[in-house]
């Protein structure tokens, strides 16, 4: 990710509305999953800015890896330790030793994100469990995802197709931010009609004011409660459980 970006991110991580409820999505189910294990190694696999692996590390032994070392440098800031330079495809990790590993928003950013799932399956004990985000909707490309360097946005079909072909058992597979689908969309239609007055990139990340951060925080709380039963039909985001057989 572009060093501009990546300070952006750092600066929002801890109160943007997106962040925020992504971010106890993923706490809860790793809680879920690893609560009748004692000391889990967790990684957190392009663990960017390093709030949620902060947001995880009492749930076990957290370790951060990112191909960036400004990624790793804003960790440090946080106070987080357990970090390691290293890419997706090849984890400085022993074969079925990792209890939990989290890919969010990585793999759209790979340019062989099979290789990378087939490198997480490697690494997982069997039993192990793989938690994923990626962009959905390959119809909502836009500068947004230029700026943060994607390569693609998914559909659920593939995303289910790397994940089956690299060994691993599909839990739960689910859109998200249902709630914002109509606004987004709209805001990334926008953006590709009107003509680009700038030469680089830039996020799509719109600051509310308080009261509006709140709300959209509190709107996707309300699909978290619904997602640890259910599934939802469609969104902006998807999100894969697997596990290693």
């Amino acid at each position: 990710m572009r060093p501009a970006e990546l300070a952006k991110m750092f600066d929002l991580e801890d109160t943007y509305w997106w962040f925020v409820a992504r971010r106890e999505l993923v706490r809860d189910f790793l809680a879920r999953c690893c609560r009748a294990k004692h000391n889990p190694l967790i990684l957190d696999v392009g663990c960017g800015t390093g709030a949620t692996l902060k947001a995880v590390a009492d749930l076990g032994m957290a370790v951060g890896l990112d191909r960036s070392p400004e990624a790793l440098h804003y960790c440090q800031i946080r106070g987080l330790r357990r970090l390691s330079l290293a890419t997706a495809e090849a984890l400085p990790v022993a074969s079925q030793s990792v209890d939990a590993l989290l890919a969010l928003d990585l793999l759209e950013h790979l340019p062989d994100d099979a290789a990378a799932a087939r490198e997480f399956a490697r690494v997982l004990r069997p039993g192990g469990i793989l938690l994923v985000t990626v962009p959905a909707c390959p119809e909502l490309w836009s500068e947004h995802d230029e700026a943060l360097d994607h390569l693609r946005r998914y559909r659920a079909s593939r995303l289910r197709r790397i994940l089956l072909t690299a060994g691993l058992r599909l839990e739960r597979l689910s859109p998200l931010i249902t709630a914002l689908l109509v606004p987004i969309t709209g805001l990334r239609l926008i953006q590709r009609i009107l003509p680009r007055k700038r030469s680089v990139p830039r996020t799509a990340f719109i600051v509310p004011p308080r009261p509006i951060n709140w709300l959209l925080t509190e709107l996707l709380r309300l699909e978290r409660r619904w997602l640890s039963r259910f599934t939802l039909p469609i969104g902006v985001s998807l999100m894969a459980l697997a596990r290693k057989p």
